[in-house]
């Protein structure tokens, strides 16, 4: 089997064509695999850390502004986007793929809309619950829209073959355990708070937390493990400026990075974040309840979309970043932690809508693709 895979730009893309890919190798060792990735993006340095090979081409997406500068970019991304489709039709030609598998993020579009042009069969991962352009252009000429959430369904056209498949998600998710966690973390039985705005940093995220941490270092009512990201180093001395050296308090853990989430978040009670497809995914597969804080700038407001894909199941609150204020994060949080029932009910619910199997699903869906061409 000779499968091409093309998605890239974010994590949210890459990972999963990573996890499918390795999936694939699991099944096939013989497969033949090939990535396509967007020239510089960080699929460039993930994808041959995974062993894995990848060709590049060069393409970005259009500005929404009508400004002048923003109006001859756009010509440029024209040119670009004509060269990127003759640049993945000639890569296609080059490796001869019985399928081709797109994740998302700008490199999918000419990638998979090439790979429709020469007739070879292509499937498409939508990891959020409103489809990005990109799955809505390529969603009618694909054989299979995979679905990590079915809310995305009535985004897309009701042509298109769906198949709820899940977010793949790393081994380690599946078999976190919340009281070994907590032991390997030296945490005791106060509640435990997590949150973090990503591997950069949420500065609305950072800046409302700040006083709930100084609080716990105070009160001790909590434990508390905070992420502040690569942007957000300044968060430690506004906790300061609020009473609370960060490094004195042993049940504070405030670092840049959470490189060990499947621990820390098999130890939360309750989870703080943004409204990423891929841990949304781990907080389902965890039953974790979550107070979520969509970032307001990413495509389609997606971020907000996810959200409410729990919320409308009971198995989340969500703040708009417009709403946020120290007050209304920390009297929600207090809120969680001091309802057993209301908190109970969030993890169960989560845990309802999560899909453990995704790897397993997709698989199927390439082999039936496959078998049917």
């Amino acid at each position: 089997m000779r499968v091409l895979l093309a998605g890239g730009g974010t994590a949210g893309h890459i990972n999963p064509a990573i996890a499918i890919a390795q999936t694939i190798k699991a099944k096939e060792p013989d497969a033949q695999i090939l990535f396509v990735g967007n020239t510089g993006g960080m699929e460039q340095r993930l994808v041959p850390g995974c062993g894995f090979e990848i060709r590049s081409i060069s393409i970005r997406g259009f500005k929404r502004s009508l400004s002048p500068k923003a109006m001859v970019e756009n010509v440029g991304t024209v040119f670009k986007a004509l060269s990127a489709s003759k640049a993945a039709k000639n890569i296609i030609k080059g490796f001869a793929p019985d399928i081709c598998v797109g994740t998302g993020g700008y490199v999918s579009g000419p990638v998979i809309r090439a790979a429709q042009k020469l007739g070879i069969p292509t499937v498409i991962h939508e990891q959020n619950a409103f489809p990005g352009v990109t799955t809505k252009m390529l969603s009618k000429g694909a054989k299979r829209v995979m679905l990590a959430m079915d809310a995305a369904r009535k985004h897309l056209d009701a042509k298109c073959s769906f198949v709820l498949t899940g977010n793949p998600v790393r081994p380690v998710i599946l078999t976190a355990d919340k009281e070994k966690a907590r032991k390997t973390l030296g945490l005791d039985s106060r509640p435990v708070v997590l949150s973090f705005g990503g591997s950069l940093g949420a500065r609305k995220i950072n800046e409302n937390m700040a006083p709930l941490v100084a609080r716990s270092g105070k009160d001790k009512k909590y434990q508390h493990i905070h992420a502040y990201g690569q942007y957000g180093k300044w968060f430690p001395d506004l906790v300061k400026e609020q009473g609370t050296d960060t490094e004195t308090c042993d049940n504070l853990d405030v670092r840049e990075y959470i490189d060990n989430m499947d621990l820390c978040m098999a130890a939360a009670d309750v989870v703080v974040c943004r409204c990423g497809a891929i841990t949304l995914s781990e907080i389902q597969i965890m039953g974790k309840p979550s107070v979520l804080i969509p970032s307001p700038t990413v495509a389609e407001n997606h971020q907000f979309h996810n959200a409410m894909a729990l919320v409308d199941e009971k198995a989340a609150s969500v703040i708009e970043e417009k709403d946020l204020t120290p007050e209304k994060l920390t009297a929600e949080i207090d809120r969680l932690l001091c309802d057993k029932e209301l908190l109970e009910a969030y993890g169960r619910n989560a845990a309802k809508m999560a899909i453990t199997d995704a790897n397993e699903r997709i698989y199927k869906v390439i082999k039936t693709v496959l078998s049917e061409n």
